[in-house]
């Protein structure tokens, strides 16, 4: 199984600068991260395969991230910015979906799928505004394994 995290791109703060000032679910991003998004997105519509999953957080700067790929994509309340590793695991399948899976989400959520997927030491993984990591599960010597496909950033594409 192939799950590609890629993190929303940079949005704007909280208004007025204060999280009492609004919902975070209705932050968008900044001209910044819409240059991000459409530069992760080109790179992404040339590598994605067929039938790719794509799940989306229901907060406003991951959808206007993955518009920016023009493809179908579901929101899913499972990857809100409070969403643990667990419910993402859970909702994406790992490691018996037989399609590929694009989660667009929050850290600290992806970071820390990535550091319990390839089993790091630290809790937490820190996935850069924009960037996407791209994991795959395989079967070794009767092992499970993650692997590390790529990782990419909107600054060097």
């Amino acid at each position: 199984m192939d799950l590609i995290l890629w993190r929303h791109a940079e949005a704007e703060d909280w208004p007025g600068g204060d999280p009492e000032g609004g919902s975070d679910l209705d932050r968008s991003l900044t001209p910044r991260g819409e240059k991000q998004a459409a530069r992760m997105a080109g790179w992404l519509d040339r590598q994605l395969p067929e039938g790719t999953r794509i799940l989306v957080s229901p907060a406003r700067r991951c959808e206007q991230t993955v518009l920016a790929l023009g493809r179908k994509y579901k929101i899913r309340t499972e990857l809100a910015p409070d969403a643990t590793p667990a419910q993402l695991l859970e909702l994406v399948q790992w490691p018996q979906s037989r399609s590929p899976v694009l989660v667009v989400g929050h850290q600290p959520t992806l970071g820390q799928t990535i550091a319990k997927l390839l089993g790091l030491q630290e809790s937490d993984c820190p996935v850069k505004k924009g960037s996407l990591w791209w994991l795959r599960s395989r079967e070794r010597d009767g092992h499970t394994q993650t692997i590390v496909v790529t990782v990419q950033s909107p600054e060097v594409l």
